[in-house]
């Protein structure tokens, strides 16, 4: 039997690009930037910060959502609901895989006020996923960096036009082997489109070294994963946590925001979550430093898929579930309110305290000049600090490290160090000062607190 690849090779131009793929091609090496079409395209575009670019810049803590409603069901009044959610973003999927589809649902998104991340787009697909980034054009399952360039500006120039456009899903879940190519989609993104965010979303892994290349090899502008604690049986997945560390200690190796998924639904050897549990995993990702949250899903997959998805925010015939309105009350009173004071901080350390034994990859609690003590239940302590380095100040998350039992703890400050205590407020974006002493918390299952520590 023939090998597909044989039959792909003396053709993939003209299939990728059609039937101008030469006339194509030339053009856009000769009016692209150097670096584009350059070996590997991988020379050093500006790599744009963060701060400037879609949903990771700005004052807004940015929540998107995976698999929205399907094609059929994209319509004003459901992108309305999505919006009325608290939801910022949208990543497409649910098999709009078109880009008459593709352009509806970013006008539908644009009168919303939300933004999209365009996944599944042929040219994307085919730049950055399907085929790898080669200058040795007889590498059958390869496009050159100016054929990768000029089906990235076919994308671009068919959806550029809508100001809902945050930038392009490049790969979900890639392995480490697909970095290089990766990395020269990043930088054709970048020379192309630098205000546009090239995203991508990692595997769950225990392996540090997979995020630390990742950060190293693309120069990614995010580091994005997904891992889903909550298991059957009323497990949870022991490496949870040891996955969230080594996510961190790449973002800040990196210098850039990190982003987590959180699980919606029950599915292979996963269960429902309730309330509580989908505010445990944000507070959790908070305190371990997360500038951005992504719900996985909001529309339920359906059971052809095979993974045995449960209802997830909307259930597959477009009924709200109970984790709608939790998502909708997690989202617009506390999520938004406290994302815009952790948002422009830095991670300094997260502790788990009052916590024996403590999860694998966990560190329990030790002094600091500025908190001297954490009595009462476990809880898992965010420390942030400004970018402003001259800055003493300290913003403290303090997140019940139980999803099902409320939790009563108390953390003491430095009275040497320690100037001012003020406690947030998300109703109204306000800190009530509290007195310099023992700091009680009263926390629900899965909340937090987040106080001030002023420094001396």
């Amino acid at each position: 039997m023939q090998s597909p690849h044989c039959t792909l090779g003396p053709t993939r131009r003209s299939l990728l690009l059609g039937a101008g793929a030469t006339a194509l091609t030339t053009a856009a090496a000769g009016t692209l930037p150097a670096s584009a079409s350059a070996a590997g395209a991988a020379s050093p575009a500006a790599i744009p910060s963060p701060d400037g670019l879609p949903l990771t810049g700005g004052a807004e803590f940015p929540i998107g959502l995976f698999w929205p409603p399907h094609p059929y069901a994209s319509t004003a009044e459901r992108y309305a609901e999505i919006k009325s959610a608290g939801f910022d973003f949208i990543i497409s999927g649910n098999y709009a895989g078109d880009g008459n589809i593709f352009q509806y649902q970013l006008d539908l998104a644009r009168t919303a006020g939300l933004q999209m991340l365009i996944s599944d787009d042929i040219q994307i697909r085919n730049m950055s996923r399907w085929f790898s980034i080669s200058d040795n054009t007889a590498d059958f399952l390869s496009v050159t960096p100016a054929e990768a360039s000029a089906l990235y500006v076919r994308a671009r120039d068919a959806y550029g036009p809508y100001s809902s456009l945050a930038g392009f899903n490049l790969y979900d879940e890639p392995g480490a082997g697909w970095f290089g190519t990766l990395a020269k989609a990043v930088a054709i993104s970048r020379e192309l489109a630098p205000g546009l965010l090239p995203y991508i979303n990692l595997l769950p892994s225990d392996d540090p070294a997979y995020y630390r290349d990742f950060v190293d090899v693309v120069k990614p502008s995010l580091i994005s994963f997904d891992r889903y604690p909550l298991l059957s049986e009323d497990r949870e997945d022991a490496n949870y946590f040891h996955n969230w560390a080594i996510i961190r200690d790449a973002a800040l190796h990196g210098d850039i925001p990190s982003w987590v998924f959180i699980q919606t639904l029950a599915y292979n050897n996963h269960r429902e979550p309730s309330a509580a549990e989908l505010l445990w995993q944000i507070n959790i990702s908070l305190a371990y430093g997360a500038k951005g949250i992504q719900y996985f899903t909001y529309w339920t997959p359906e059971a052809a898929r095979g993974e045995g998805f449960g209802p997830a925010l909307i259930t597959v015939d477009g009924r709200r579930t109970p984790r709608y309105a939790a998502a909708q009350k997690i989202n617009t009173t506390w999520l938004h309110q406290v994302g815009r004071e952790l948002k422009p901080l830095v991670s300094e350390s997260v502790a788990h305290a009052n916590e024996t034994p403590l999860p694998n990859g966990a560190v329990g609690f030790t002094p600091t000049n500025l908190v001297t003590g954490v009595s009462g239940n476990s809880v898992v302590i965010g420390t942030f600090r400004s970018r402003d380095t001259a800055s003493a100040d300290r913003w403290l998350l303090v997140a019940n490290r139980s999803h099902s039992a409320r939790a009563r703890a108390v953390v003491t400050p430095n009275q040497q160090t320690v100037a001012s205590v003020g406690q947030f407020q998300p109703a109204g974006q306000t800190y009530t000062a509290r007195p310099v002493a023992p700091i009680p918390f009263d926390l629900a299952p899965g909340a937090a607190s987040l106080v001030k520590l002023g420094a001396k």
